[in-house]
């Protein structure tokens, strides 16, 4: 009677978590900077401790897993064939509803770093759209929830030996991709219903970089911004219109941008390592006036920063973590985490969650002083950043895909 009685109590659990909890329908969650508000997730994990469940996930991906209701959707690749897949799981076991070949083809040059699928989906709550590079041709596609193709259509080609990565991003009735690349680079907005080109930026600088554009709500309006190609750029979401632009302060990024007190944060770059803070309230050639402050020490290339309401943190590719006074830049502490960090962190309840390539997670509580709370070992290497649903915790490592959860009281 007691087992049954638990088992009521779990299950009514998920049920509550399931309605209540926010979706995370994209790269980086429901506002594009890997902020989540629940309070309520693990702190510490093992393989074996607060493991929900444990789903292997065929082939290689470096996406990061989405959620919208009880649904979870993937991608991945199976090298050996050339097949790029995306997978839709059950969120409340881990279990496989069915899975969609995309394309099969010609597995494209990369970085080593880089994998044949590392764009993450994204998802309205009745389309899927995800990306791959079906050289020469970036391909979009639409599916509905129970894995129906609604249409696929190609924006243009693309041209890097690092590879592809190019998650689409959602606003209002469009899904956008940035195409910055080495040759004619672009960013595309296309209808959700019906893959039609709604309108298209010109990225004049044609140099690849790998940045998510986030959409932010600054100096009284709408802004798509992405660093990238030499130059961080603002643009009119509704219309691709350019607002404002800064020149360099290099030639290649891969991180996402984060927005806090009023200023844009970015880190990144290639062959320099810059951060910056920007006021995004100019128009034109802002270079000279709305840079804030600029920092070159610590920045980091792949893993993207996290902001709360005063600070900004980031850790690099090399597991130096650095917390930033967002409106100074003033640092307040520097820590080495792990040995090298790919995946972006996540802000949750007040602690951040810092994933390295060794597959630990570095627990920290956010704030002024550095205070390391857990750190928590899979065993499996981690190159996708986390998702968050309700109380609960997504991990995609190289093998599997793993729903962290309080389960030890």
């Amino acid at each position: 009677m007691l087992h049954r009685l638990a088992a009521v109590v779990i299950g009514v659990s998920l049920v509550v978590s399931l309605s209540f909890a926010e979706d995370w329908p994209c790269w980086r969650g429901p506002r594009m900077d890997g902020t989540s508000r629940s309070t309520s997730l693990p702190l510490t994990w093992s393989r074996t401790q607060n493991v929900r469940w444990k789903t292997p996930i065929p082939g290689k991906g470096h996406s990061s897993p989405i959620v919208t209701g009880d649904r979870i959707f993937l991608t991945t690749c199976i090298e050996e064939e050339g097949k790029r897949l995306l997978l839709c799981l059950d969120r409340r076991d881990g279990k496989e509803l069915w899975r969609r070949e995309v394309f099969t083809g010609k597995l494209e040059e990369k970085h080593r770093l880089n994998s044949y699928a590392s764009s993450t989906p994204a998802t309205d709550g009745r389309y899927v759209f995800v990306t791959f590079l079906d050289m020469p041709w970036v391909l979009v596609a639409c599916y509905d929830l129970q894995g129906k193709e609604i249409w696929r259509v190609s924006p243009g080609e693309f041209y890097s030996k690092h590879g592809f990565c190019s998650s689409p991003v959602l606003y209002k009735d469009l899904v956008i991709v940035n195409g910055d690349q080495d040759a004619e680079a672009w960013i595309v907005a296309l209808e959700k219903s019906t893959g039609r080109e709604r309108w298209r930026a010109d990225r004049p600088n044609r140099t690849r970089s790998y940045c998510v554009p986030i959409i932010v709500e600054a100096a009284g309006k709408k802004q798509l911004v992405l660093s990238g190609s030499k130059c961080v750029a603002s643009y009119d979401p509704d219309t691709g219109k350019q607002i404002w632009i800064i020149d360099g302060p290099t030639e290649q990024f891969v991180a996402s941008l984060v927005y806090t007190q009023g200023l844009l944060f970015m880190t990144g770059g290639y062959p320099e390592y810059h951060m910056l803070a920007i006021r995004p309230d100019g128009t034109g050639n802002v270079t000279e006036t709305h840079v804030v402050w600029h920092e070159r020490n610590g920045a980091s290339y792949v893993p993207s920063p996290i902001a709360d309401a005063e600070r900004f943190y980031l850790v690099n590719d090399n597991g130096i973590a650095n917390c930033l006074e967002a409106r100074t830049g003033k640092r307040l502490w520097t820590v080495r985490l792990g040995r090298r960090h790919s995946a972006s962190p996540i802000l949750a309840g007040g602690y951040i969650y810092f994933p390295d390539d060794d597959g630990k997670t570095h627990v920290v509580k956010a704030g002024p002083q550095f205070e390391r709370v857990a750190v928590n070992d899979l065993g499996e290497e981690i190159y996708a950043s986390p998702a968050v649903i309700g109380s609960d915790l997504l991990l995609r490592t190289v093998d599997n895909l793993y729903c962290i959860s309080h389960l030890e009281r």
